[in-house]
């Protein structure tokens, strides 16, 4: 990883990036990032008006989320072994144009499976994005400046989060469905020319590339994510689900096999004897099963149900959405205090709670008083997970393996959110659930009722953690 020391010598004209000033480094790197975090929930909040516009299935609608998530989480451990071959700040703008493009041709798509694909282009994308962002940003700044550098990145990152409803919902209420993708183009292209200006590029261990390792990956989460997709369609004995199934499954453990056995691995299992990042990561899986798995759920529900439109669903979810931007920066504060492992099941009892507490008021008469606790509990509860939940994935990291170990965390949570979807919407369809008013809140309740479950899990088994709090110094 490339680093910058303090400007002692004179100028050179070999190393035009490095004079960059720090808000530059930081625009160029967390535009980018900025664009892909905030599509994902934009993405979420339009899904019933795209249904309207394409006559879409619930299993499309799947599919449009899936399909981004999927291909983020199939390649970002690849996208970071290849910065480290070919130059960080090479792949990073790669990803930013393949993003850019795929977002155009989402827009410009006229059936389904049109969307589907480019939103799988733009996973690929965004998978070179997000992790490379923050190599990069470290790597353009001196050490002393790197804590506040890397603090603003974290803000911003949260701040796509909280607005993607937001400002979702203010796009298709002033233009179209289209205009949510169109945005995208013109920030990718700033975003392009910025980074090529700004940004040093560094590389880091020059491996071989893993190319069988993610293939054996990729296609087996696929694999097991189309067959709880077509299970209730099919039915769950068709050769099509359990071939699906197992032969996924099968392909997963011929990844872990072929992992322990390659001289470069994409995924270093020995990662995975430290307590505290195998805890981590099962917890990050199970969060975003439940978490998001619920919130592809209830945005529907306040917009197929309630008749809200997106721009006044994404009001309502403020309370949720936009409290880890208050609460998630004094997490800080805490960790010394109380330790991780304190915060991480406080925050995954408080958003089990509160997802039964949404499951009990849900009703095509419930007002935003009755969701407001519950919403208030989700955003804290998701507040106290994010940033302790990546400190215990990184607690005992060398330095050479922190980029593997924040890109195999971020693989987990994407593919949880792609099972979460996938299995809360069979239960929702296997309950009879319909896209229409009087057909959606009697199986809503226990897809709901299914997130709650899974993070509930999620709190028992982060007990396993590690206290995470702070040696006390001696002396």
């Amino acid at each position: 990883m490339s680093t910058v020391t303090a400007p002692a010598a004179p100028p050179a004209a070999s190393a035009p990036h490095r004079r960059a000033p720090l808000w530059l480094a930081i625009v160029a790197t967390a535009l980018p990032m900025f664009m892909a975090t905030l599509d994902n929930l934009v993405m979420t909040n339009a899904l019933p008006v795209i249904q309207r516009e394409f006559d879409a299935t619930l299993e499309q609608l799947q599919w449009f989320m899936n399909a981004y998530t999927l291909a983020f989480a199939s390649f970002i451990l690849f996208a970071v072994a290849l910065g480290d071959r070919f130059g960080r700040r090479h792949v990073f703008v790669a990803g930013v144009v393949v993003f850019t493009l795929a977002s155009a041709a989402a827009a410009l798509s006229s059936e389904p499976w049109q969307l589907v694909i480019a939103r799988a282009v733009q996973g690929f994308g965004g998978a070179a994005i997000m992790p490379l962002s923050l190599t990069l940003l470290v790597g353009s700044v001196g050490p002393e400046r790197r804590s506040m550098a890397i603090g603003i990145w974290g803000g911003i990152a949260g701040l796509g989060v909280a607005l993607g409803p937001l400002i979702g919902g203010a796009v298709l209420e002033g233009w179209n469905w289209e205009a949510i993708f169109w945005i995208n183009v013109p920030v990718g292209v700033v975003g392009t020319v910025l980074a090529i200006v700004a940004i040093p590029n560094s590389f880091g261990a020059r491996l071989r590339a893993d190319v069988l390792g993610v293939l054996l990956a990729g296609i087996g989460v696929l694999a097991v994510v189309f067959g709880i997709v077509r299970g209730n369609d099919d039915g769950w004995d068709s050769l099509t689900v359990l071939g699906s199934l197992v032969g996924g499954a099968a392909l997963l453990g011929a990844f872990i096999l072929w992992e322990s056995r390659t001289s470069a691995p994409l995924l270093p299992l020995g990662l995975f004897r430290d307590r505290s990042f195998t805890i981590a990561n099962v917890v990050g899986l199970a969060f975003s099963f439940g978490a998001f798995g619920s919130i592809f759920i209830l945005i529907q529900f306040m917009q197929v149900v309630q008749g809200t439109t997106a721009l006044e669903a994404g009001i309502r979810t403020m309370p949720w959405t936009l409290a880890p931007l208050v609460i998630a920066p004094l997490t800080g504060f805490l960790v010394p205090r109380f330790g991780t492992r304190a915060l991480i099941v406080a925050g995954l009892t408080l958003q089990a709670g509160g997802m039964v507490w949404l499951a009990l008021v849900m009703s095509a008469d419930s007002t935003f008083l009755d969701m407001l606790v519950p919403f208030i509990m989700e955003g804290v509860g998701m507040s106290l997970v994010f940033a302790p939940s990546s400190t215990a994935v990184l607690a005992n990291m060398s330095a050479e393996n922190t980029a593997k170990a924040s890109g195999t965390n971020s693989t987990m949570r994407e593919i949880g959110t792609a099972l979460g979807i996938a299995v809360l919407t069979a239960v929702f369809t296997g309950a009879g659930g319909e896209l229409t008013p009087t057909g959606y809140v009697d199986a809503a309740v226990p897809a709901v009722l299914t997130g709650a479950g899974a993070l509930a899990l999620a709190a028992i088994v982060a007990l396993l953690l590690p206290l995470g709090r702070p040696a006390p110094s001696v002396g």
